[in-house]
């Protein structure tokens, strides 16, 4: 199954025990962090962000726009739920895909009461039309609907509510200028350190009532992919496995041997990552890739292996994008046990 990140279709209030894909985490809803002071890692966007919800706080008005980029599993849905908590305001939540038509925004807005939020997840999919109707919301909180067709039509301007936008996007490049220029700060989120990561394993595995040690928490987090939301999905794996084949408790051998069970290797690197890595090395013999091709070779869509898989092995050092394609690095040859193959004789002449 592709870890692509998939939104709930439908606009929805109040997302307390939803996780990002809309479905009922139960007790797991507690995992979100509720304020910033909870929230573990990204400490620069933490710093900004707390100086401007209490700027806002002080003024008693609602925060600036905010945009929130970065790769999936990083937490922009649990900010934007932490910014409607510090705000002491509620949260409206919905996504770029599920707006339509004009007429779908200007439902969601007029629902919209003095200082919420309003949370649209993969806002770069908002289609051109809806976003044009968007721009005067945000600057001016109004809103132009059209209503009947031809001679007939007419149109009627509806006072908004001040109200906070939080936009989350996966691909910032794909977000309009206009669009992206009328949000107040935009933020960028980095992918976690193996500390943080093996602080939120430590958090998780409290809430779970899972007993880990650091030693545990740490080979959990170190092949969590930078990802939060990958780690604590590994620690409900290893739990399952501590307690059908171990003694319970996840210590670094329950941790280790369970995740070798459930196919994650020592680097963090799954089914799908070492097929495409053995692609590039061996099917392809090192030779240059394309997107298409390799996508072909995989069974996936060319978003999810660009999006997906290969950022984090190009992070790693496994994987190399060139102008003639995806070539695999020696590292990627040295996982796998193969032996890199020689240069060829122009390149020796070029690096001699």
């Amino acid at each position: 199954m592709p870890r692509d990140e998939w939104v709930d279709p439908e606009p929805m209030e109040d997302p307390a025990g939803l996780d990002e894909l809309g479905i009922d985490l139960g007790d797991d809803s507690s995992l979100r962090p509720r304020t910033l002071d909870d929230f573990v890692g990204q400490r620069e966007l933490k710093e900004r962000l707390g100086i401007i919800l209490e700027a806002a706080r002080m003024r008693g008005q609602a925060s600036d726009h905010l945009l929130f980029a970065g790769p999936p599993g990083l937490g922009k849905t649990t900010l934007a739920g932490i910014v409607a908590t510090e705000l002491g305001s509620h949260l409206h939540v919905t996504s770029g895909p599920a707006i339509e038509r004009a007429g779908d925004l200007a439902s969601i807005l007029t629902k919209v009461e003095s200082g919420d939020v309003l949370f649209i997840d993969e806002i770069h999919r908002l289609p051109k039309m809806v976003e044009e109707v968007l721009y005067p919301a945000m600057e001016d909180h109004q809103i132009d609907v059209v209503l009947g067709k031809g001679p007939a039509a007419r149109s009627i301007r509806f006072d908004l509510e001040p109200f906070t936008l939080i936009g989350a996007t996966t691909r910032t490049g794909l977000i309009t200028g206009p669009l992206r220029d009328r949000f107040g700060f935009g933020f960028r989120l980095e992918f976690y350190d193996d500390e943080d990561l093996t602080s939120i394993v430590t958090r998780a595995a409290d809430i779970f009532g899972i007993g880990v040690d650091p030693e545990g928490a740490f080979e959990i987090a170190r092949r969590s992919r930078g990802t939060p939301r990958i780690a604590n999905r590994l620690l409900r794996r290893v739990r399952d496995f501590a307690e059908v084949r171990g003694h319970g408790t996840i210590d670094a051998e329950a941790a280790s041997e369970g995740l070798r069970v459930f196919g994650v290797d020592e680097r963090g690197l799954d089914k799908i990552d070492l097929t495409l890595l053995e692609n590039l090395c061996v099917r392809f013999a090192g030779r240059p890739v394309g997107l298409s091709t390799l996508a072909i070779s995989l069974g996936e869509p060319t978003e999810t292996v660009e999006d997906v898989i290969e950022p984090f092995l190009i992070q790693q050092g496994l994987i190399l994008r060139t102008p003639r394609g995806r070539v695999p690095t020696d590292a990627a040859y040295e996982h796998l046990g193969l032996r890199p193959p020689d240069p060829a004789p122009a390149e020796r002449q070029l690096f001699d």
